[in-house]
């Protein structure tokens, strides 16, 4: 009974601050802005610590995440069905192989966008694993980085991935980088360092967006 009270508070709390959060913080957007109408489909990449605000950042998707099999993973899941979006479960370490099948075959049927973590659920944190790669090459779909980022923050760095919670009445910002297509037949390491490198380069860009102003 206290399981399944728990399992049904805790996903209703973090969505009532992620609606809090985004209400208050004003956001600016660089480099794109994600529009349900936009008939392109992409697979939009985000760091793991960086999962909460993502619902502001693509407000209206109706794609689906990747969410990873643990229990933990099922919080963050109930959390993003509240807000609308949709998830597949499964990770590099638990169903990955299934998951991977389960989202070409839903791309198959339905030409939607999909959501992942590079680094998820269990790191190294920041660092592309090859499972992006792959959903690119099979579905021919472009991978494009998403970063937020906050003039004032807390960093759960007891956590392994640093988890990014922003401050309130500050300002924000999503930047958008380039779309990157995969092509079937490139080598997977090169692809995951291609990646790499626009992931870091769009944390770059959002990260000192206010450093300007500080």
């Amino acid at each position: 009974m206290k399981e399944r009270l728990t399992r049904w508070l805790v996903p209703r709390l973090v969505k009532a601050i992620i609606t809090f959060l985004s209400a208050t913080i004003r956001w600016e957007y660089v480099g794109w802005r994600y529009d349900p109408a936009d008939p392109g489909r992409h697979i939009f990449a985000f760091w793991h610590a960086r999962i909460l605000m993502m619902g502001t950042g693509l407000k209206g998707c109706r794609g689906y995440t990747l969410i990873s099999e643990h229990r933990d993973g099922g919080y963050i899941a109930d959390t993003l069905h509240l807000q609308g979006f949709r998830t597949i479960r499964g990770s590099s370490t638990r169903g990955g192989a299934r998951a991977l099948l389960q989202m070409v075959r839903t791309f198959q049927r339905e030409k939607c966008d999909f959501g992942i973590t590079p680094d998820g659920p269990g790191g190294p944190r920041e660092k592309v694993q090859v499972g992006t790669v792959l959903l690119a090459k099979k579905t021919g779909l472009p991978v494009r980085p998403v970063i937020w980022a906050t003039r004032r923050q807390w960093r759960i760095t007891s956590s392994w991935d640093h988890f990014y919670i922003p401050k309130p009445f500050t300002r924000g910002v999503f930047v958008y980088g380039e779309p990157l297509f995969i092509a079937a037949g490139d080598d997977d390491g090169e692809a995951v360092d291609r990646v790499q490198q626009a992931m870091d380069a769009t944390q770059k860009a959002a990260d000192s967006y206010f450093a300007r102003s500080v």
